[in-house]
This record gives structure tokens, sequence and C-alpha cells, in this order.
């Protein structure tokens, strides 16, 4: 197959698929139920919650084929472009053989009134594709993002272990068998220049390169410009939003680059929360919890940074530490490039300092200075794959009298956007770093927040604990290791 500018094309399991037509929200599962009558993928929440519409999508990536687990119910048809599909009804043989995932669902009696059953397939062949040997961790680290009300997890944890260790023969794997023929069709699909498709009114552009974007947004400066649509799916499904153009950037390489120096980490805004995990881990620790709790493994394979940053919500979960830590954001236009702290870039509710045809393209995370204490906080009603009533990042310097020579303190969920608590800040700075000024400091919060009471949290709650988080913070820099991630659940 060769790119074409006017059409997407990609491999749906084993069928080269060429579509001309395509409306700018139509999601990859209607697309799958309604057109390819592929029924094995569910609907379930409509919202990237239960994992029931979990599908494979392989894409190259540094001139690697990656398949990944993502949600088909926010996952955008126009975004296919370059890709390799995988629907469980590609897993078992044409004579019926089921893949030994699936053979030791059924072994293990993993599954119940089954409507889950095939997302969860899907999660743990991903899992069987990419990892010899999981631990019972990283196996419940990969069902984060598949919610079944039956079984109760333990016989499909089992099914996953037993897989694991038997490791039948590859010649049973449809991925395995074709994975030379599939990069070298993926490669000729990249695309040399923008994909422009058209669907009565609606439009898709598909730029060819970061260069190409900015022209696009240059003549579209009100295109929705989409990554990872962990967002934006849902005000299609949700809000039924008519967005058009709708421009895609999840293909463009130069939007995912990691670069790691001395200096910091700089993620491009095209970057996974998945890809960035390592980098991010190893640069700041506590980091590390805090992303593994960012929606379930298919969101993030899905969703980047860089547009959890361009987004603007109050409650994204990376602003509050990224700010904290001092981060830089780029920004690019067809005008070229500036950078502003990170902290600037929210000005008010919906509100982000982005000038017309401007985005997002890059973040750059200065490195923490040993001495310096650092912690984020999450606090939601759920462990996993929940939105953060608050998310509160602390960043403390003290000197060695024992006082406080910075502190640094932003949440999320307790204003209009992340915000600082600078009354509290400016009551620890100076001061002997003590339970006693911590006390004292306690009483700022209700300067810098006036937080909303919604389903999540009271407001009422919101400033309590964000004033035990401050505590626990405290305490916690007083015999524990800095740089470590606490979580809280709300009952």
């Amino acid at each position: 197959m060769s790119t074409d500018d006017d059409s997407i094309r990609f491999i749906l399991n084993g069928e080269d698929v060429v579509l001309r037509h395509v409306p700018p929200t139509r999601t990859l599962l209607d697309w799958l139920r309604l057109r390819r009558r592929l029924t094995g993928t569910k609907e379930g929440c409509a919202e990237g919650d239960c994992g029931a519409c979990t599908v494979l999508i392989g894409r190259l990536l540094d001139g690697e084929l990656v398949y990944e687990g993502v949600n088909a119910c926010i996952r955008l048809l126009g975004s296919m472009n370059a890709t390799h599909v995988v629907t469980v009804e590609h897993l078992a043989g044409k004579d019926g053989t089921l893949h030994p995932v699936q053979q030791a669902m059924a072994d293990f009696h993993g599954s119940q009134c089954g409507f889950c059953t095939p997302g969860i397939v899907m999660s743990l062949y991903g899992l069987w594709l990419t990892n010899d040997r999981p631990s019972r961790a990283e196996i419940e680290r990969t069902l984060q993002g598949n919610l079944c009300r039956c079984t109760g997890y333990e016989p499909i944890v089992a099914a996953a272990e037993a897989v694991a260790a038997a490791r039948p023969s590859a010649v049973f794997d449809p991925i395995v068998r074709t994975r030379a023929e599939i990069s070298s069709k993926l490669s000729a699909l990249q695309p040399q220049s923008s994909i422009r498709v058209s669907d009565g009114d609606g439009r898709i552009i598909i730029p060819g390169s970061v260069g190409d974007l900015a022209d696009a947004l240059a003549d579209e400066p009100n295109a929705t410009v989409i990554a990872g649509s962990t967002d934006v799916g849902l005000w299609v499904t949700k809000q039924m939003r008519d967005l058009n153009p709708v421009i895609f950037i999840n293909h463009l390489q130069e939007l995912q680059a990691i670069e790691v120096s001395d200096e910091g980490v700089r993620i491009g805004a095209g970057v996974t929360y998945s890809q960035a995990f390592a980098a991010l881990s190893k640069a700041v620790p506590a980091l590390r919890t805090l992303i593994e709790r960012i929606g379930g493994e298919q969101v993030r394979n899905m969703g980047t940074i860089g547009g959890n940053i361009a987004n603007g919500s109050p409650i994204g979960d990376t602003p509050p530490p990224l700010i904290a830590l001092g981060a830089i954001l780029t920004l690019r236009s067809k005008q070229g490039r500036r950078e502003i702290p990170l902290e600037s870039y929210f000005i008010d509710y919906g509100k982000q300092d982005r000038r017309s045809g401007e985005f997002v393209e890059s973040v750059f995370v200065p490195a923490l200075p040993s001495a310096e204490r650092f912690a984020v906080y999450k606090v939601s009603k759920r462990r996993d794959e929940d939105i953060s009533a608050l998310c509160g990042a602390f960043r403390i310097a003290v000197s060695d009298n024992g006082t406080v020579t910075k502190a640094v303190i932003c949440f999320g969920g307790m204003a209009g956007i992340p915000k600082r608590a600078a009354n509290v800040e400016a009551a620890l700075t100076g001061k002997a770093w003590t339970e006693e000024t911590v006390l004292a400091a306690r009483a700022q919060f209700e300067k810098d927040f006036s937080p909303l009471t919604d389903w999540r949290a009271t407001a009422e709650y919101r400033l309590l604990a964000a004033k035990n988080l401050l505590t626990r913070f405290f305490l916690e820099s007083q015999g524990e290791t800095a740089q470590v991630v606490r979580y809280e659940v709300v009952a």
C-alpha cells in the first residue's frame, strides 16, 4: 500500500483498509461494530472506564512495531492512519483453535456473564506479547482498566499467570507470525504530507510533520487538536459535541521525543503516559506511583502529558507536580516558539496562555536537587482509575540549621486552575521546619483556596484534606526517604 492525501489507511486484523469519508467524531468502536460487524468489542461505559471495548493498536515507534491496549469507545477513527487494529476476533486460529490466552481464561473459569471478557482477553494478550514472566503486580496493573462485576478477578489473574508460565509456541499467535509483514506495511503508510479527509461538512487533517501542524493551525485556529482523545472522546460520547475540523497528531514522531540530561527531562507533547513512565520515574521517583494511578493501562497508552496540560483542566493530575518542579512549557506556532513557566500557562478556568495558532510542543522538567524533598499525593474515591478529588504536590528545601529556604506547594482540584498555595508557602519560608511551623501554616489554606463542592468531594473536605497532606508531608520528611509518593483514598 502507498499513502494518499485524501484517505485514511490502516490494517484491520489481516485486512488492508482505505477510508475516504470519515466523520471527525466517528469512534473506532462504532465503526468496528456497526460497519464491520466485529461485535466482540463491546460498549460498556463509552468513556474509557470499563475496558469492555479494549483492542490492540500496533504502531511504529522509533522504527519498532509496538502494540498497546486502547479504549475503542473513545478512540476516534480518524486517528487510525498507519496503524494495525487488532480485535478479539483475530486471536483464534482459522480452525477455531483458541489463542493460549483465551484457552487459559476458559480453563480457569475467568468468565461468567462474559460481557467484559473480550476486553480482558485483549488486555492480557497485550501483556502476553510484551512480558514473558509478569509478576502478579504487573498483571493487576494491566487489568486496572478492565472492570468485571462477576469474577472477583482471582480466576482472571490465575489464567494470566498460567499462560505466562506455559508460554506455548508462538506459532499460535497471529501478531508474532506476521510482525515483519505488518511492520513493512505500516512503514509504507507513514504520511509524507498532510492527509485531508472530508465527510459532508466534516473535515479531518492529519499533518505530515510538526511544520505542517503549525501551518494547519495558522489556517484553522479554531480546529480541535487531538492526540490521545482520553478527554476529547468524552466530548463526543457524553456531550455529543460536533467537532470540526479535527487535527490528529498522535502519529507525529517529532512530538514523541524524550530527551534526558543532567539538567532534566524534556517530554514531547505527543508522549503518552506509558512512554514517559520510565524517564520520569527515574528522574523523579515520586512520579512513579502517580502515573500508575492515571486511568487504566488503556488510558495511559492513549493519553499524553502534553494533552493533559493543553486541556487546562483544574483536576489534571500532571500539572500540580510539574508546576512544583518548575516545569517550562514550549509553545509553537507558524511564527516560531516561545517558552513560559508552566505555572503561568493557566490563567483562569477554561483560559490558558495559548495564542491563536499555537500548540504545546514540549514540556521540560528540571532535575530535582538531591537535597530537596518532593512528594505528590492524589486523593480519589477509588484507588485505581479515578479522577482526583484533589492532587497536591509539595517541594521543600531546608538549610543545615533546619530553616525552610524554599517552599513550593501546588494543588489541583482546589481552584479553577492548578494553583500554588502562596500564603502557605510564605508561612513556611524562613521558619524552622517543625511541626509548630506546619500547624501554623495550615491556617493559611483558606486564604489561598476557596474550593467548590461537587460529587467528588465537598469544599470542607478538600480544605481539610489539603491541610492534612501538608502535615503528612512534614511527618514523612522526618523519617522517610525523600521523593516518596503516598496516596489517600476517600472513603
